[in-house]
């Protein structure tokens, strides 16, 4: 009779710390969705805070440069994708469409001295400039986050309480190979 109580705690003792245990892993698994949630977050709002800047600049470069048409469809074109986009994916993509369209934009820009000097788009400039650099900075911690959170659900144990209560990898924020440069920015 001993022997069985000792045996039936001892089986109650390792229920309770498996349950724990999946409650730890659990727990910490949501703590690491959460933080990936958020990295993105802070992604989106800088991407935001770039779409908003591009009408400003847009319109102040057409005002030097008005018969550059093309340059300024292809940018609200990007920025549409932008707002229309809904996954990380897409977002990436649009991202990409935007930094190449701020390439030409600028790259217009420099054919007229009058506009370099403007003292409101230079200050555009410095602004969208900052904001490259803050994408940049968001984008680092948002694939750490990533990493994370993506090995996290592929190790053992681990891996198993994820499948169990349908933890799924997130994708890295990637750039396409010709948007790998930064936007050019000169004065």
């Amino acid at each position: 009779m001993a022997g069985v109580t000792i045996g039936l705690i001892v089986i109650i003792g390792l229920a309770v710390i498996a349950v724990l245990y999946f409650i730890t892993v659990y727990n910490r698994l949501v703590g690491m969705r959460q933080g990936v949630r958020n990295a993105w977050a802070q992604i989106d709002v800088q991407l935001k805070r770039r779409a908003d800047l591009i009408p400003n600049v847009v319109e102040t470069v057409m005002g030097y440069a008005a018969h550059e048409r093309g340059v300024f469809e292809e940018v609200t074109k990007a920025r549409s994708a932008w707002a229309s986009a809904k996954t990380v994916q897409e977002h990436a993509q649009a991202d990409n469409m935007i930094t190449a369209a701020l390439k030409s934009l600028f790259a217009v820009a420099e054919a007229y001295p009058d506009l370099k000097a403007n003292q409101n788009f230079l200050a555009l400039q410095q602004e969208l400039s900052n904001t490259e650099g803050q994408i940049a900075t968001a984008r680092s911690v948002y694939n750490i986050a990533v990493q994370s959170y993506n090995t996290q659900i592929q190790v053992f144990p681990a891996n198993m309480v994820a499948s169990m209560t349908g933890f799924r990898g997130e994708p890295y924020f990637q750039a396409e190979e010709a948007a790998r440069e930064a936007v050019e920015v000169k004065f």
